[in-house]
């Protein structure tokens, strides 16, 4: 049988949603909709109900399953955290061993708690441990920590001097998984995940194929740092080698090529008007991702705008890393 055999296609239907809406979690479902080998299986949500995902609601959780137990990449969230473990029950009973969280955001690691509950031991970037206990402010209000349970325990840094080396290596279930820590690109903590024999690497939201660039600037993260991340994945992943974002379709490291240009086309473009003196609305109004609209799946106003704000904000004046965040300018 040859892998990955894709059970339900991310969603390309074009979506709207009313000014207000909520995602309806009780009506969302989580099912297997990749299996990339016999005991290596992706979940994912249902499509066209999570207004910020509507190809499929939250973000990928990776399952690797035997007699060894069960090790997750990542959560989803926790309003579907019952949900998620029914899924997984469907072809494991094993008990739920290893959590590796691929970065904070709560579509990735907002039921930390309930899988630590349930056996897990969580593994993350220090950066993201940090910014789990010391979160900033949200709209100038204190922001509550994460509950204790729901923090990695085993934590891990960023090496510049030798990007791409795994901090952890286990063996299990007939695999061997890499947990690689990754520059300051999606958010300051982000780590991928290797599965070596699979061929199969977890490249979380550094790359997206639905939607415009995200860098979460407030949690480290930047638009030059998604493009080292890009120049690494050259090295890190072969020719056949599956990468599977967080969100959007599974690709193959020649598929980030032209994601790359784009940054460094709309990079350097702001870059010139910044120079000029122009504001962030002078440049908003220059429409600058024009060009790639008819092949960006998803396309929305939010997703163009919000792209285009983090790279006016970082080609200048761009704050550093602290505790794992970054303090950002507040636009109007």
């Amino acid at each position: 049988m040859e892998y990955p055999i894709i059970l339900v296609p991310t969603g390309s239907d074009t979506y709207t949603f009313p000014e207000g809406y909520q995602t309806p979690w009780d009506q969302v479902q989580i099912r297997v909709t990749e299996k990339l080998s016999p005991n290596l299986f992706v979940l994912h949500g249902s499509e066209g109900l999570d207004r910020l995902h509507p190809d499929a609601s939250g973000g990928r959780v990776m399952v690797l399953f035997g007699p060894d137990g069960v090790l997750l990449v990542d959560t989803q969230g926790r309003q579907v955290a019952d949900k998620t473990l029914a899924a997984i029950r469907t072809f494991s009973d094993g008990p739920i061993k290893v959590l590796v969280n691929s970065h904070i955001h709560p579509d990735h690691s907002g039921a930390n708690a309930f899988f630590a509950n349930q056996g897990a031991v969580i593994f993350g970037q220090e950066n993201l441990r940090l910014d789990m206990i010391n979160p900033q402010d949200v709209n100038g209000q204190p922001a509550s920590p994460r509950h204790p349970a729901a923090v990695p325990v085993v934590t891990y840094q960023y090496d510049a001097s030798t990007p791409g080396k795994p901090a952890v290596t286990l063996h299990m279930n007939g695999e061997t998984v890499d947990f690689i820590p990754m520059m300051p690109s999606h958010t300051a903590g982000d780590t991928v995940v290797r599965f070596r024999n699979a061929n199969v690497i977890y490249i979380e939201d550094f790359y997206r194929n639905v939607g415009y660039p995200y860098a979460a600037q407030r949690r480290g993260g930047s638009i030059k740092g998604m493009i080292e991340a890009i120049d690494l994945f050259q090295s890190i992943a072969g020719p056949d080698t599956w990468l599977i974002p967080g969100h959007g379709t599974l690709i193959r490291k020649d598929d980030l090529l032209p994601y790359r240009a784009m940054l460094v086309d709309i990079l350097a473009r702001v870059t010139a008007l910044r120079d000029e003196g122009k504001s962030l609305e002078e440049v908003l109004a220059e429409n600058l991702t024009a060009p790639y609209e008819q092949t960006t799946q998803g396309d929305t106003r939010r997703s163009k705008d919000r792209f285009i704000t983090a790279v006016y904000d970082e080609v200048k004046d761009f704050p550093p890393i602290v505790n794992g965040s970054r303090t950002m300018p507040t636009h109007p």
